[in-house]
This record gives structure tokens, C-alpha cells and sequence, in this order.
């Protein structure tokens, strides 16, 4: 698959030429080509909106997942078209199987003939990026933002500030969605994000071939000092994605990432037994701290999107559904703005509150729950005899009841 870019060449220079050329500045600017960013020109393009899209990675590129769309997610981008081409790369999961650190294994299915998916995050963005593209969203790679632009009274976002070598020059818009990631350079310059104080848990991720006992279930293995997912892929490829405390993981003051995955492996006899031939054809990579909190929707100019608007533990596969409809709600409130209604970052305040307040209720407890070992040990002795509870929270973690709509 290749990308299809409406401006021609990147970063400072394109932009340097369109403005030469006399090309008005965008409606929306968006920052960030990930899902959130990708949904939010999606939509923007399809309602007639001048909307420019950058990001400083040149696409595809790979990016630490865990590779999983639950059905809720999936219903989202069934809903905006593009389900279609998710599914035509992904393998479909039809539940999960959960293990325990005393060996408890709950295996369930999702009702109704509901799924979701497993697909690589470096196909699953380019095809939203492209999406976008033909929608008629203007895409330019390679652009450094360096931190946010002001109008002239200093109290509204006016712009982006970019870096092309030694120079910084300005892109101006008359909205910008901050899509650019956890460590977002607009969110953070603004005091709007920060890195969670506790739970500061990172992320090793890495692909495996040859992986014995792989079936149509997505894996969660829970541990008293973490959790291990395992995502069966298509081509006999499997992705696993260890989340651990980071003092469990350090040594010598480093992260050491090919540690974090071969404990998870070896500490547990039933990976142990299945990753006997498994052969790892992928670097690990990680990432963390995981956990970040917003204190806003946005600023007056500008609304947040993706794990920029805040993000938990992927515990739940809830990551990207938040960044779809994260995206496609950043994309509404600027409209909303656009056509002279409520302020773009008042509305997405309030409609993110709506959509995710009891999600991150949920997410928040289960993230409590899993990091006390009590806890786990007293969820895991109740699921050996009533494993209807655990199959409850594997629907409720899946959004299963937005998947049916």
C-alpha cells in the first residue's frame, strides 16, 4: 500500500510553497496522522472543511501496539465506512482467553457472532491515513511541530509553530486538533496533559512466529506484577505486549526491553510451553510511562485527540476505540466552532465527558484491581468456580454493547 499526498513534497517546504502560491491557511490543522488524527480529517474532509493534516513520520511506520480493535472499536469504524478495510487485513477474534497468576484460564466468546480484530498498527494507520487522503484531507509528512502558535492577544491558539532545520516558522489555521501523541508538544506547552504519578507501568512489544496453541481468541495473562497479551495475527505471526511496573523492569537505572518479554514468556509455564519453537522476528521495543492525564479537553484554538486527550493502561483494548471516536469527537466540536456554535474545546469537553466518563470509571477500576494482588487472587479463586463474572467484564471491556449498537 503506498500513501497518496495531496501536497506535493514535505515538511517547511511544502507548506513554504503553498503559501507562496497564494493557498489559504486550513479551517482545521491537525497534528498527529495516527487513527485519532486520521478519523478526525475523515470526517472534517467529508463536511467540506479545508483541513490539513501533518505528522512528522513518513508512513507506514510501526508503532507499539497491542493490535487489537475490540468489537467496539470495530463497530466505529464500521460505522464511518472504513470497516470494510480493516477487515480485509485483520484477523477476526471472536473472545478472549484470560489466565491468572495461580494458573486460573477463563476462556470466553464474545455474543451474538460479535468480533474484533487483530491487525498491524503500521497497516491499520496507513489505511485511515489514506482514507482521510481521499477524502480530501491535504497530507504532509515530515513536519516538526515545535510547540503552539498564538494569536495576538496571546489567549487563543492561532497555529502551529514548525522546525525545519534552524529555522521555526509559523502554519496558521483557524482550529488545530492536537493529535500528536502521548508526549504531545501542544498539550503539554499549554498545561494541559501530564504523565500520571501512579501507576507508572511501561510497555514491550515484539512479534513471535511458530507460536504453539494460538486460536481465535486475543490473550490477556495476568500476573501479580503485570499482564502479557497475546494477538494472533495472520501469516503464523502473533504479537506480544508486556505491561509491567517499571521498577520490575529496570536494571542499573535502564529498561531493559528484551528482559521484560522473556520473563514474561519463561515466568509462566504456560507460555513457557508454547514459545518452545516461537522464533522472534521483530526488535522490542517499548514505551512508558503508559499512563497520562488530561486536565482539559483543549484551549481556546485548539481540542485534544488521542492518547493526547489522556491515556490508560491498553489493558481493556480500549486504546483505540477512545482514539477513533476521540478523533471523530475532535472533529465535531470544531465544526461545531466552524459554524459559529459552542467553542471547539467547550464542546469537546463536554462530549467527551458523555461518551468516556463511565468507560474511565471502569478502566480505572480494573487498573486498581489488577495492580492488587489481592485483588487478583481473590478474582481468580472466584473465576474457578463462577467464571460468569469474568466473562461479564471481558464483554464490558470489549464494549460489546456498543458493537451491537
Amino acid at each position: 500500500m503506498t500513501v497518496f499526498r495531496n501536497t506535493a513534497g514535505g515538511g517547511l517546504n511544502a507548506a513554504s510553497r503553498q503559501a507562496r502560491r497564494g493557498v489559504a491557511d486550513p479551517g482545521v490543522l491537525i497534528v498527529g496522522a495516527g487513527p485519532a488524527g486520521s478519523i478526525a480529517a475523515l470526517v472534517l474532509a467529508r463536511a467540506g472543511v479545508n483541513v490539513r493534516l501533518v505528522d512528522r513520520a513518513y508512513f507506514p511506520r510501526s508503532k507499539l501496539c497491542g493490535d487489537t480493535l475490540n468489537p467496539g472499536a470495530l463497530s466505529i469504524a464500521d460505522r464511518l465506512g472504513v470497516g470494510s478495510l480493516v477487515r480485509a487485513r485483520a484477523r477476526a477474534f471472536t473472545g478472549m482467553l484470560l489466565t491468572g497468576p495461580g494458573g486460573s484460564s477463563v476462556a470466553t466468546e464474545y455474543p451474538d457472532g460479535i468480533v474484533g480484530v487483530a491487525v498491524e498498527r503500521r497497516d491499520f494507520d496507513l489505511l485511515l491515513l489514506n482514507a482521510a487522503i481521499g477524502a480530501g484531507a491535504d497530507f504532509t509528512p515530515g513536519v516538526h511541530v515545535v510547540g503552539p502558535a498564538m494569536g495576538s492577544s496571546g489567549s487563543r491558539v492561532a497555529g502551529v509553530c514548525i522546525r525545519h532545520g534552524s529555522q521555526v516558522r509559523e502554519i496558521r489555521a483557524r482550529i488545530v486538533i492536537a493529535a500528536d501523541g502521548r508526549h504531545s508538544k501542544l498539550a503539554s506547552a499549554l498545561g494541559l496533559t501530564r504523565f500520571a504519578r501512579h501507576p507508572r507501568r511501561w510497555a514491550f512489544g515484539a512479534y513471535f512466529t511458530d507460536v504453539d496453541g494460538l486460536t481465535d481468541r486475543g490473550e490477556m495473562h495476568i500476573r501479580a506484577d503485570g499482564y502479557t497479551g497475546v494477538a494472533p495475527l495472520g501469516r503464523d505471526v502473533a504479537n506480544v505486549c508486556v505491561v509491567r511496573e517499571l521498577e520490575r523492569v529496570a536494571r542499573d537505572g535502564r529498561c531493559w526491553a528484551e528482559d521484560a518479554i522473556q520473563h514474561a514468556i519463561t515466568g509462566y509455564a504456560a507460555l513457557r510451553q508454547r514459545f518452545v519453537r516461537a522464533r522472534r522476528v521483530s526488535a522490542v521495543t517499548s514505551l512508558g510511562p503508559l499512563a497520562v492525564d488530561a486536565t482539559a479537553a483543549g484551549y481556546p484554538g485548539l481540542v485534544l485527540a488521542g492518547d493526547a486527550a489522556g491515556f490508560i493502561d491498553p489493558m481493556t483494548g480500549d486504546g483505540l476505540r477512545f482514539a477513533l471516536r476521540g478523533g471523530e469527537l475532535a472533529a465535531e466540536a470544531a465544526l461545531a466552532e466552524l459554524e459559529g456554535e459552542t467553542p471547539a474545546h467547550e464542546h469537546l469537553r463536554a462530549a467527551r465527558g458523555r461518551e468516556f466518563s463511565g468507560k474511565w470509571r471502569f478502566d480505572r477500576a480494573l487498573r486498581a484491581l489488577v495492580g492488587w494482588r489481592r485483588g487478583v487472587a481473590a478474582v481468580e479463586a472466584l473465576s474457578s468456580l463462577w467464571p460468569a463474572p469474568v466473562r461479564l467484564l471481558v464483554g464490558v471491556a470489549g464494549d460489546v454493547r456498543l458493537a451491537r449498537g
